[in-house]
């Protein structure tokens, strides 16, 4: 069945980061996010590092795929959100600007099929759709498989596509499916499969399971102002629970946003783990919460709060470019990581570059273009 015109705009910002839509929403599509609303401050890194970040957190609608899915019924494209409307060269001019050296691409909207089969062809198009950017754009793009956990068979033929074929760095998959949040026992299977590669899993949050999508939970704010924080909080809480990184040690987790309300709640959950079942002790509690990674993505906590959390070694650069606009991310997002104090000279060049280095051997230096400011 169609979704109707007012569906469709709610559903507009189930990917939004941060405050962006509220800024982004008046630009009319990705070129326009590329314009030149501010320039990004100087890096305070002392090399290179500033001009050659890694963006771990970088959203991709590829065209090809929407011509596909406009075809197929799931997308109306005169309804598409901004973040929707991605190209190449609007990607590029905002990764120049902000001296971006490679982009870790998320594919979007792989949450729209409606049978196995169906989502096997639509992943199908979006591979060979990457695999053609990236051949475009030599070391300028990296990418993630998508994890369609509503059909695990498919999930699993596309996890080997997407690593062996395509050489997907890591793969993504949302905090929950119809409610049922990453930790559960029946993502087992999958996680297993993430062990034997020591992948890197990167969440991202949409609505909670409560209601229907893109319908704000308390009118007049935005799910993604408050809710997808709390989605992302879910999914990380419920994975400490149930011990997943013990069952599977070798699978590295990125939480998007700074961790959403983790390191916010992380005394909390120490002095109350005791009421979850079963019993969550403090030094479990924060044995995980070092074992996480965090990306810099619309940040909820104070890096002061996330450093004494994880450790400034497991921060990694985030934009969620589209989503946040070029004037958010060179007005809040890049500052925050080049003017806070918390951060040393060392730190700040690990959370630009070397962290993701570490964490994706893929990314390795060899493989990078020279730095943006450099060509």
């Amino acid at each position: 069945m169609q979704e109707s015109t007012e569906t469709m705009s709610r559903r507009s910002l189930l990917i939004a980061g941060g405050a962006a839509a509220t800024t982004v929403a008046t630009t009319g599509g990705a070129s326009a996010l590329a314009g030149e609303e501010t320039e990004p401050q100087g890096s305070r890194s002392g090399d290179d590092a500033g001009r050659a970040k890694i963006d771990v957190h970088h959203h991709v609608t590829a065209p090809a795929w929407v011509d596909w899915a406009e075809r197929e019924g799931l997308v109306r494209r005169e309804e598409l959100p901004w973040w929707a409307r991605w190209d190449a060269d609007s990607a590029l001019a905002l990764m120049d600007r902000v001296g971006i050296a490679t982009a870790v691409l998320n594919p979007t909207m792989q949450d729209r099929y409606r049978s196995a089969a169906q989502a096997r062809e639509g992943l199908s198009v979006l591979f060979e759709a990457l695999a053609d950017l990236m051949a475009a754009h030599p070391g300028r793009f990296a990418v993630l498989g998508p994890a369609v956990l509503d059909h695990p068979d498919v999930t699993t033929w596309a996890l080997h596509h997407a690593f062996d074929e395509l050489g997907a760095v890591g793969v993504s998959a949302k905090a929950n499916y119809n409610g049922v949040y990453l930790g559960d026992p029946s993502y087992d299977r999958f996680l297993a499969q993430l062990d034997e590669r020591a992948a890197v899993l990167f969440t991202h949050p949409l609505d909670l399971p409560s209601g229907p999508p893109g319908v704000p939970t308390v009118p007049g704010i935005p799910n993604f102002m408050c809710d997808f924080l709390l989605d992302t909080t879910r999914a990380a809480v419920n994975m400490i629970r149930t011990g997943t990184l013990d069952r599977h040690p070798h699978v590295s987790v990125v939480l998007p946003h700074a961790g959403g309300f983790l390191p916010a709640i992380a005394t909390r959950m120490q002095a109350f783990g005791s009421f979850c079942t079963p019993p969550l002790d403090a030094a479990r509690v924060r044995d995980h919460l070092h074992r996480f990674y965090y990306d810099t993505a619309g940040p909820s906590a104070p890096s002061g709060t996330l450093v004494a959390t994880a450790g400034a070694d497991r921060i990694l650069f985030g934009t969620d470019w589209p989503a946040a606009s070029a004037d958010i991310i060179t007005g809040f997002t890049v500052p925050a990581v080049e003017t806070d104090p918390v951060f040393t000279d060392r730190q700040r060049r690990g959370i630009y570059r070397d962290n993701a280095l570490r964490l994706m051997p893929t990314l390795r230096r060899d493989l990078m273009p020279a730095p943006v400011g450099d060509r």
